[in-house]
């Protein structure tokens, strides 16, 4: 069943803003745009820093706390910028193949691409942008998970796919041993069991478009919106 609820509270306004994660050491929030830009604000919304990286279609963040860097998906290029968090460098940008068991899952084309990253365990997973479903076979372009390893030393292979039967999934994140994902175009909340490739539940938010989403540690949920906002939820009215 889905469920609606209130809208956030907006706490910053960045244009284009793609991409979220919480930063639990520094107890602040990064946040990327399309324009490849990145930014480090408080959990009020105050920006502490921010740095141009480039030419960049920045659509995803993550921070991994075991190696102190943070992680972008770059969408186009479907690569990873891997980027030092305290002065912001970048240290390496690492491509994934695009083929997974002969099928050209990445395909380049319009509107379609990596949305979104979350680091956990010191695996990587990404998120295809696409409308084409998978179904009872994989197809080109399909709307999935992706999972590379870090181990690779030169272009990263797509280790698994996950099929969670969503389209445009815009935004993930781990958090209490869960994926939580958020879908652009249906304006969705997803609670999903990556283990057993079952939806837990879904829930409606307000129509808006939804690029990343980060919990943090005193019960928020931030979405991060491509019209230039940043909001926060509270994550009781979400979880269950």
């Amino acid at each position: 069943m889905v469920v609606s609820v209130l809208s956030g509270k907006v706490i910053a306004q960045i244009d284009e803003a793609s991409g979220i994660c919480f930063v639990e050491n520094s107890k602040s929030l990064v946040v990327v745009n399309d324009e490849g830009w990145l930014y480090e604000i408080t959990k009020k919304g105050k920006t502490i820093r921010k740095k141009y990286l480039g030419d960049y279609d920045l659509e995803g963040v993550d921070y991994d706390k075991k190696t102190k860097k943070l992680f972008l998906a770059v969408e186009g290029r479907e690569s990873i910028l891997v980027v030092d968090f305290k002065t912001f460098k970048i240290i390496k940008e690492l491509k994934v193949k695009r083929t997974y068991k002969g099928i050209k899952l990445l395909k380049k084309s319009k509107g379609a691409g990596f949305e979104a990253i979350a680091v956990d365990n010191g695996d990587i997973y990404l998120s295809n942008q696409s409308k084409i479903t998978y179904k009872k076979r994989l197809k080109e372009n399909a709307s999935v998970i992706v999972r590379v390893s870090l181990l690779d030393k030169k272009k990263l292979k797509i280790k698994e796919i996950y099929n969670h039967g969503y389209i445009d999934i815009a935004g993930i994140t781990f958090h209490n041993g869960f994926l939580y994902m958020v879908s652009d175009k249906k304006n969705l909340f997803i609670k999903y069991d990556l283990t057993n490739s079952k939806t837990i539940y879904k829930r409606k938010l307000p129509k808006y478009a939804q690029e990343g989403i980060c919990f943090d540690n005193s019960g928020h949920i931030y979405v991060a919106d491509d019209n230039g906002r940043v909001l926060r939820y509270k994550e009781k009215n979400y979880l269950k």
